[in-house]
């Protein structure tokens, strides 16, 4: 492991946009990323990642070669800046019920990272103990890469058909097939630019706590999650599940105030408990923050936090056989919701409802819940996930309401600069796959 300091630099988004201007000019591939609250960090970018498509239930598992033995349950190594990264397999899982455009599961492993500590300085950090190449630093420190331009044409989902959905769970909670579950709806789209500035530009404007980015030749992944799905660190497991949303205008008091959305959000709880608690050491499992009140892009939201302790005999494989598909996007009972919404939803989720994240040999697992996230595939087409926990105190009307205020922080974004011509292939499909889609 070597750790350097850059020191001061670029915003999270300027180097972002830095990496993607370097790796096109080398013609590597694209780089990946975390930007937020990963690791206890503001930042953790990869230079460059070859995203390839995987086996969904190898993603987010490490090689023979990095398994991290006791690390997983042990302390993390630090870097004189703070926790250690050093590289991992960034990438992500999509939802599994119903294939999408996008592959079910894809990444790739990353040997460096550039990581911003949350004091503001930039961080080297390499698992092959290789020192900073100088054109790296220079886009850390003086990330001269103005933001280029992007467009999506959005279309709104179907409401009719989303409020059958809705319509149909409120019948299957009244005849006692399910307490609650997440009707979803989406948004499609077609784009133009690249998927990286659309990414760069959307966490520089709304400022999500877990948004990452990955691309490959077969698309790419902008999420901007504000939820998190699993960290695992030093044998202790954390889900912080979200349920509950009130527009941002809104008074929050009133989201604690209500019925629908408290009993919804203990319903989840009780779901992640239940997951967790398949593979947790007997006990361990704890809710340690029940019903707090937090903002999200355009949104107010309620947010729980459940631990476990889990032995490091149970690996990363074992851990999403328990968990996934995230509980806040499903329903109680779990698999009775995950049946019925595959007949209730018209399309596929895609990526949106799975997940997208980094596992690292010295820092562990993260993981996010793929909520607000944008789906690019290599032909321009785009496409955004929208829904919400239906109970028995729902309103088709409000729920709908719920999506577009979701959705309004995205679907309203727009790109610095002159909109870009019409999409064309890329010249080199290795360093910019998907040139096409914004």
């Amino acid at each position: 492991m070597r750790s350097e300091r850059l020191g001061g630099g670029g915003s999270a988004a300027d180097v972002f946009r830095a990496l993607a201007r370097r790796a096109r000019s080398r013609q590597l591939p694209p780089p990946a990323g975390l930007i937020g609250r990963w690791f206890d960090s503001a930042a953790v970018l990869a230079p460059s990642v070859r995203a390839l498509p995987c086996p969904p239930d190898q993603a987010f598992t490490l090689p023979a070669t990095r398994e991290p033995g006791s690390r997983e349950t042990g302390p993390r190594e630090t870097a004189p800046g703070g926790p250690a990264v050093g590289g991992g397999w960034i990438g992500y899982r999509a939802y599994p019920d119903r294939r999408g455009a996008l592959p079910e599961a894809a990444g790739g492993w990353t040997d460096d990272v550039v990581r911003l500590d949350e004091s503001g300085c930039w961080w080297f950090e390499s698992l092959r103990d290789a020192p900073c190449p100088d054109d790296l630093a220079e886009a850390v420190r003086r990330p001269d890469a103005e933001p280029r331009p992007w467009h999506i044409d959005w279309a709104e989902p179907d409401r009719r058909a989303h409020r059958r959905g809705v319509e149909l769970c409120l019948d299957a909670i009244t005849r006692g097939n399910v307490y609650q579950a997440c009707v979803c709806a989406r948004f499609g789209g077609t784009g133009s630019g690249r998927p990286v500035d659309f990414f760069a530009d959307a966490v520089e404007r709304t400022r999500p706590s877990r948004a990452a980015f990955v691309q490959g030749a077969w698309g790419a992944v902008a999420s901007l999650s504000p939820e998190l799905f699993l960290s695992r660190r030093a044998g202790t497991v954390t889900s912080s599940p979200i349920k509950g949303t009130l527009p941002l205008d809104a008074d929050p008091t009133l989201l604690r105030d209500s019925v629908k959305d408290v009993a919804e959000n203990v319903m989840i709880v009780d779901l992640v408990r239940n997951d967790l608690g398949r593979v947790a050491e007997p006990g361990s499992v704890h809710v340690t923050d029940l019903l707090r009140v937090k903002p999200a892009p355009g949104v107010w939201h309620l947010v729980s936090t459940v631990t476990a302790r889990v032995a490091g005999s149970v690996d990363t494989a074992a851990l999403m056989d328990a968990a996934f598909p995230p509980a806040s996007v499903t329903g109680c009972p779990k698999h009775s919701a995950r049946h019925l919404l595959s007949s209730w939803e018209p399309e596929p989720r895609g990526v949106y409802c799975g997940t997208v994240g980094m596992h690292s040999p010295l820092a562990g697992l993260e993981l996010n819940v793929a909520i607000r996230t944008v789906e690019f595939d290599a032909t321009g087409h785009v496409g955004l996930g929208v829904g919400g926990g239906i109970t028995i105190d729902s309103d088709p009307d409000a729920e709908w309401q719920e999506c577009l205020d979701k959705a309004r922080s995205i679907v309203t974004l727009r790109a610095t600069g002159r909109r870009p011509g019409p999409p064309r292939a890329s010249r080199n499909a290795q360093a910019d796959p998907v040139s096409a889609p914004t």
